[in-house]
């Protein structure tokens, strides 16, 4: 799913195909319950997912089509029981043609042989999409999903509170930090930001920019480097925030953080290009008071960008209509109405080539100080290493993140102790899978 394919996922496949069948997931030939070919009627693909501006995007699509019908429904987040949704669902002969899988997810359902080989319908889109989105769907000749958006991570900050106390817009994470203790020693009620502890994907756009491999392979094992050194500094480094209550523990997006970054108690957060969005919906006391700056960097002058996020619209197993499966999922990622609703609605950043200049992402927003978001995004997402790979059990992972640094924020261990935790389940996690570590 990365630059090196033909190496690394000759190795994923060869191992899943023996373990789990998955090279037996063809999408034109397994049998299913979703949408079939009719004579007398449109064709009716149904499609699970949970992100705003999806529905109105199917709408769209079929006020603007005849010969296929997209039936969406909603889901829980893929975090908060979506996915389990999605497997237990092919697993029971149930599925929906289309699901809304993150990118950091894919592998784990590749391994667990949930996916349809759509590379005939597909093959065709391939140059439409950045390359490495499209190396994110794809694996040794096989095609699973059509890349919708990447999420490039940037530095969104209250202007307003930051001129109060005197703060400088960081460069550097030493000038973040040295930010945080300023803006506590005036007023100990103000946080630099928060930290979520069951947030893994946000703390791996940290280690993504620090230079992290968390996974790789090695001839037909995979390597896992969750405690390697890079990420490591990161933990260290948000520990000390911790440690010295310069960051508030709270889970991003809920009640209490929007009510905090209404109020400007949390002054910013650097996070991905779709968390641009959520600020504006739940924070709206925050209109015209925020900026945006690139993310800071270890090494002053820097110019290194993390990613958090980003995701696709997968075929599953049992689509008996992969070619109008893949006629949507292929229009929602690169028509420019649709794509202008993901935009307004969930602040998404395209995967397509042909998106990358829409209008839309290049104009100043009224909400963020009349600055460019779209720019600050695509400037983030050219200095993102895009050698990254995401491993094959990352449901686990995420679950195995947030037991372990839940417990650091509530005093149990350190963020640098959890992730040891963590590297040694996951680990274990791999192997039950019939997969080999080396």
């Amino acid at each position: 799913m990365f630059p090196d394919m033909p190496k690394r996922l000759a190795a994923l496949a060869a191992a899943a195909s023996v373990a789990l069948g998955v090279s037996a997931c063809g999408g034109s030939t397994d049998s299913g319950s979703n949408g079939s070919p009719s004579s007398s009627g449109p064709v009716t693909v149904e499609f699970w997912g949970w992100a705003p501006g999806y529905q109105e995007a199917a709408d769209l699509f079929n006020s603007t089509h005849t010969d296929i019908k997209v039936k969406f429904n909603k889901t829980p987040s893929g975090s908060k029981g979506g996915y389990q949704q999605m497997l237990n669902a092919v697993k029971g002969g149930s599925a929906p043609c289309l699901a809304q899988v993150g990118l950091e997810t894919l592998p784990t359902f590749v391994v667990e042989g949930a996916l349809a080989d759509v590379a005939k319908e597909a093959n065709g889109d391939a140059s439409k999409f950045v390359e490495w989105t499209w190396n994110q769907v794809s694996v040794g000749g096989q095609v699973f999903a059509a890349p919708v958006d990447t999420a490039p991570m940037v530095l969104y900050y209250r202007k307003d509170v930051f001129e109060k106390f005197g703060l400088g817009v960081p460069t550097t994470w030493d000038e973040y930090e040295a930010a945080a203790r300023k803006l506590k020693a005036a007023d100990p009620t103000y946080f630099i930001s928060s930290f979520d502890s069951a947030d893994l994907y946000t703390f791996a756009g940290f280690a993504w920019q620090n230079g992290a491999k968390w996974f790789g392979t090695e001839g037909q094992s995979w390597k896992v480097g969750l405690g390697d050194s890079e990420t490591t500094k990161v933990a260290e480094y948000w520990q000390k925030l911790l440690a010295d209550k310069l960051v508030k523990p709270e889970p991003g997006f809920d009640k209490e953080w929007n009510a905090d970054v209404n109020s400007g108690k949390v002054a910013s957060y650097v996070g991905a290009s779709w968390a641009s969005a959520l600020i504006k919906d739940n924070a709206p006391d925050g209109k015209g008071k925020w900026g945006v700056a690139p993310m800071p960097q270890w090494t002053a002058g820097g110019k290194k960008a993390g990613n958090a996020g980003g995701s696709a619209t997968a075929v599953l197993k049992g689509c008996k209509d992969p070619k109008q499966a893949w006629a949507f999922a292929s229009w929602m990622s690169t028509d420019p109405a649709a794509y202008k609703i993901l935009i307004e609605k969930a602040g998404l950043y395209p995967a397509a080539k042909s998106l990358l200049d829409l209008p839309e992402l290049n104009k100043p927003s009224e909400y963020f100080s009349n600055e460019n978001l779209g720019a600050a995004f695509k400037e983030a997402a050219n200095n993102t290493d895009t050698s990254w790979r995401w491993g094959p059990t990352m449901t686990q992972v995420s679950t195995d993140f947030g037991d372990a640094a839940g417990k650091v924020v509530t005093g149990g261990g350190t963020l640098p102790e959890a992730l040891k935790t963590v590297q040694g389940k996951t680990v274990e996690a791999i192997k039950q899978k019939g997969l080999s570590v080396s």
